[in-house]
């Protein structure tokens, strides 16, 4: 059976349906089908786009007919986190902050969504559905992660998490609690790796937030300066020194087997990281195309997999 690995969604349900029309997936029962194919999603189905419950409910539909897997995104584990209090502080608090300018921030990113499903029934399902997504797929063929697969996080997490690599509301405080392994863990998997930029360095993020830490190209295994890895604007980039990132920074990864992410807001022409890393994120929420890869059984991947549908409706 070959796999579609799809790309960050985020509310883009028009993009979503166009994808998988353009690749052969048709409405079959309520789901769309492949007669001999399964889709694969990334995560973040949620926030930026117009149709975010659409996007929820195709998704579901497909991995409840068996015609897709998905897991866990940063905007669903956040998502989580708003969603659900916070057992040790007082009434009215969660995990995710609500309260003071991080709560506005937080709210900021998360509004489209809760436009949807604030205070409705609908809210509690979804949230419930989220924490039934596996962090990761290891298959015999492939892996799929978020944001970065990391070994050491992996093993960390494994004997935790509930079952099919799941978070628990255990779980869930843990990793909103910095300072825990766990919220190291599940960061590193759902956001990226990062590390500090060098004294006297700072950049804006694509929302405008002020950042002294930056996420860096852990799949880049040929670089080793801060300048050459950081994820940053380039100009900002550039200025950074061309110190070494601490190797215990950044893991290696095995290459047994191709690894599919998300996450990156790509742009420009699909293109491969390695011969085994691919990222299928290619700014659908804010008017890129929604990109899949089309894997079939290939154990060295080729850009001429990649699928693009869509553009602008950011």
């Amino acid at each position: 059976m070959g796999y579609d690995i799809v790309g960050d969604v985020h509310g883009q349900a028009s993009k979503l349906e166009a994808l998988l029309e353009g690749m052969g997936y048709r409405l079959k029962a309520g789901a769309f089908q492949h007669p001999h194919r399964r889709a694969i999603f990334v995560g973040d189905y949620i926030d930026r786009g117009p149709r975010q419950v659409d996007t929820y409910r195709i998704v579901r539909a497909m991995v409840e007919s068996g015609s897709a897997l998905a897991i866990l995104g940063n905007h669903e584990f956040n998502a989580i986190a708003w969603h659900t209090a916070d057992p040790a502080t007082a009434e009215g608090f969660f995990l995710r902050p609500r309260h003071g300018a991080t709560g506005a921030k937080n709210r900021q990113q998360h509004q489209h969504f809760l436009a949807e499903v604030e205070g409705t029934r609908l809210h509690d399902e979804i949230i419930e559905w989220f924490l039934t997504l596996p962090l990761w797929l290891d298959l015999p063929e492939l892996r799929v992660i978020h944001a970065c697969w990391h070994d050491g996080y992996i093993s960390e997490l494994k004997p935790l998490l509930g079952p099919s690599q799941t978070l628990t509301t255990e779980l869930m405080v843990r990793a909103s609690r910095q300072g825990d392994a766990v919220f190291e863990a599940v960061e590193g998997l759902t956001k990226g790796l990062e590390v500090a930029l060098p004294d006297g360095h700072a950049f804006l993020d694509k929302d405008g937030h002020e950042r002294r830490n930056v996420r860096i190209r852990w799949w880049d295994e040929t670089s080793h300066s801060y300048r050459d890895l950081a994820l940053m604007p380039d100009e900002a980039r550039m200025a950074l020194p061309a110190a070494t990132v601490p190797a215990q920074s950044r893991p290696i990864y095995d290459q047994r087997k191709p690894v599919f992410m998300g996450h990156y807001w790509m742009q420009g022409e699909p293109v491969l990281q390695s011969s085994k890393i691919a990222c299928v994120d290619y700014s659908a929420g804010k008017g890129g195309p929604l990109v899949a890869y089309r894997w079939d059984g290939e154990s060295e991947l080729s850009t001429k997999n990649f699928f693009a549908e869509g553009g602008s409706d950011a």
